[in-house]
Parts: structure tokens; sequence; C-alpha cells
């Protein structure tokens, strides 16, 4: 069951004046579906609280997916949790950010835990490994070449978008990291949670044109994956990993 945190809780009010901003309804909604990753890549991204009692069966299908050869699975942190008795140790405001953005494109009232975001078109309730399955397995059109070195990204040429694509840079944690939760929901379990996004920076556009950025040095421990992504965190056009 998709989980928001209690709204009898004071803390909650922040959030709730943030999630009146976003409007419509629905809890699965596609947008340009012909808009797919290139090269046989789906990104699966998942919205996550170690605060969350319904979160830790999500996080195991993020560890499941990421031995795929064909996914990208990514494991974001929220906040909103924070304040109801236990701080996610992963969570950063920029990927609460980035959750609310794809709830105004994927048009819900509010986000959720467990959610996952497929290939920036779809979502559905993280512990429904069958529907996440379903969602990769949508036939893709392939989109421009992501080829990635220690010093640049080097986009290829495709068919230009309508509005200049947001091309993001992924650091992120492919070890299991082992998390103990001392309060909260979850209290007195320790946590396997894999693909721990820990930096998300966006690098320019992409309008077209072949394009080469340059990246940040490597972050130690950390591996590194880059998402062209349609304005307004649509449709992902192209991923690639390091």
């Amino acid at each position: 069951m998709n989980r928001r945190p209690r709204q009898t809780q004071t803390a909650v009010a922040k959030t709730a004046v943030i999630l009146a901003a976003l409007a419509g309804g629905g809890l699965l909604a596609a947008g340009g579906a012909s808009a797919r990753p290139g090269p046989g890549l789906s990104v699966v991204e998942l919205f996550t609280s170690q605060g969350c009692s319904s979160c830790p069966p999500a996080d195991d299908n993020v560890a499941a997916l990421s031995v795929r050869p064909d996914v990208l699975a990514l494991s974001f942190g929220v906040t909103y949790w924070d304040p109801l008795g236990w701080k996610d140790s992963f969570a950063q405001p920029a990927f609460t950010e980035r959750q609310l953005a794809y709830a105004r494109a994927l048009h819900h009232q509010s986000p959720f835990t467990p959610e996952v975001v497929v290939d920036g078109r779809a979502d559905v309730v993280g512990n429904d490994l069958r529907g996440i399955e379903r969602l990769i397995q949508v036939g893709r059109r392939e989109g421009p070449s992501v080829s990635l070195s220690a010093a640049w990204v080097d986009v290829g040429a495709g068919p230009a978008p309508r509005a200049p694509a947001d091309v993001w840079l992924v650091r992120y944690d492919p070890h299991t990291l082992q998390v103990p939760i001392r309060a909260g929901e979850n209290a007195g379990r320790t946590l396997p949670i894999k693909n721990v996004v820990k930096r998300l920076t966006r690098l320019g556009d992409w309008h077209g044109e072949a394009r080469r950025f340059p990246l940040p040095p490597d972050a130690p421990g950390l591996a590194t994956a880059i998402l062209v992504q349609s304005k307004g965190l649509g449709p992902i056009l192209a991923a690639a990993r390091g």
C-alpha cells in the first residue's frame, strides 16, 4: 500500500503547504511514451524513506532489479518523513523536490512512498514488482547515444526535443548498505538499501545536436549515471551508466 506521513503530526504542516500547490489526481499516469531511453536501458527511480514501514519491500525490489543489465535502478531518500520519528540518513531536499516535480508531471495530488517512476513517464507503488516489470517492458524508441569517460559525457545527435532536455549527472552507491533504524515505524530493524543516490547535478541542456559536457571528478566509492530527460521531469530520452 502506498504510504503518506500521518496527517496528525504537527511537522507535516510545512509539507502540506508545499503539496497544496500540486493539482490533479490519478494513481498511474503516462506522458509521451514514444520518448524512451536509448540502447535498452530502463531507468527505475524509487522514492523511499527509512521511516516508512511500507518501504522495505520496495527497497528489496530495487536491489533485485539492480542486477539486470537493462535496468538502471536508483533509490532516492525523501525528507517529508523525517519529522515523524526517524530522520532518513540518505534523504536530501533536492530528492524531495524531484518527486514533487514528478507529482506535477504525472498529475498527482501529492507524492507518496514508496513510489517508483519508470523512465520518467509512468509510476507505480514500489512494492509492486510485477507492475514495475510491466512498465519496463513497454516498447521503447531509441534516444540519443550517451557515452561516458572519467572527464566528460558525450550526448549524440538526435531528434530535437520541443524544449531543451536536461542532462543530469547521478552519483550513487552501488553497494548494499545495512542501515540500523533506532526509532520510528521501522525501529529495531536493519534495512538493506542498494543504489542509494548521493548526488544529483544538472549538467546543462541538450537541444538535439551532439554535445559534450565536462564531468566533475569521480566521487570515491560512487558509481556514475547520466540521464537525458525532457524538460519538467518528463520522459527520459536516454540514459547511461559508467
